[in-house]
């Protein structure tokens, strides 16, 4: 029951980020302010998606999209092109997804205790909505003061 609730409200706000990131032009990427740039903010965003698959549902981050999302010695610091952060965000957003279709029902109530503090599956997915929707004010906010 959860999941049939969650799911159409989580596809509805990735639709209208996907197709706001779809929508960026290519040059916007290194646009920052301070040390944020519109491309940080997007791989970030696919992170985050993977870890509260992993902490919250139990599904591991696949092996060929950990260099996307671990920086430094063991990640890979290049930056991604629109195309490739367009497909890293539609991989994490499956992902999550898949990882909420498998969790049983008795699942989603359950505290989980991450290093962010305890919270349910349920609210872990509330907060992924909110993570996602202040990253999408800021992005705006870097194309509207970047540009200045």
């Amino acid at each position: 029951m959860s999941f049939s609730i969650v799911l159409p409200i989580w596809q509805a706000l990735q639709e209208r980020f996907h197709k706001t990131v779809k929508a960026l032009p290519e040059q916007d990427l290194s646009l920052r302010l301070g040390s944020s740039s519109i491309e940080s903010m997007l791989r970030h965003n696919a992170e985050v998606e993977f870890i509260f698959a992993e902490w919250f549902f139990g599904k591991s981050i696949p092996e060929e999209m950990k260099k996307f999302v671990k920086r430094g010695e063991d990640g890979d610091d290049t930056l991604l092109t629109k195309d490739e952060l367009v497909d890293l965000l539609a991989a994490s957003n499956s992902h999550l997804i898949e990882a909420m279709r498998e969790l049983p029902e008795e699942a989603w109530h359950n505290r989980v205790e991450t290093s962010m503090g305890a919270s349910t599956p349920l609210e872990a997915v509330g907060r992924l909505m909110y993570h996602t929707g202040i990253h999408s004010g800021q992005i705006s906010l870097i194309q509207k003061n970047a540009r200045s």
